[in-house]
């Protein structure tokens, strides 16, 4: 098995099975992102205790890309600290910005690494991009009030 049908799998794996799908009543901000070259839309809720983040539910519609973009994000940056989540972000831009050139790092981006590929088709890059964008979105107004 390539590894480009293994990162297929776990792509259509996550968009099967998506993690913390269904936005959860408790939320510290709610934040709805639409990518208007495709019409994809994703509602995130965002939830840190103490710069930890707590809790990422999300609920959208969109191509096997977004959604399953969603999902991994979603879980990767569960408990995870304000600067390590902003570690993962920027760990996934870079590789998005890279036009197919890197393959990103496994041990900071799990599964998120099975996008490298997208990073080869300029229009699939907002698509994986979505939700990362709801969250950066969303961790930065909580910054905000809390500045």
């Amino acid at each position: 098995m390539n590894l480009d049908h293994l990162y297929q799998e776990v792509i259509l794996d996550h968009y099967k099975h998506p993690q913390n799908k269904g936005l959860s009543v408790a939320k510290d901000v709610q934040v709805h992102h639409l990518n208007p070259s495709c019409g994809d839309e994703l509602t995130l809720n965002l939830s840190m205790i103490e710069g930890i983040v707590s809790a990422v539910t999300w609920e959208g519609v969109g191509c096997s890309i977004s959604m399953a973009s969603a999902s991994v994000m979603s879980g990767l940056l569960l408990g995870k600290s304000t600067d390590q989540a902003q570690i993962i972000f920027d760990s996934f831009l870079t590789l998005m910005q890279s036009k197919g050139t890197q393959s990103g790092d496994e041990e900071v981006l799990e599964d998120a690494v099975a996008f490298s590929g997208v990073s080869k088709y300029p229009a699939r890059i907002k698509c994986a991009l979505l939700a990362w964008m709801a969250y950066k979105d969303a961790a930065l107004q909580i910054a905000n009030r809390t500045a």
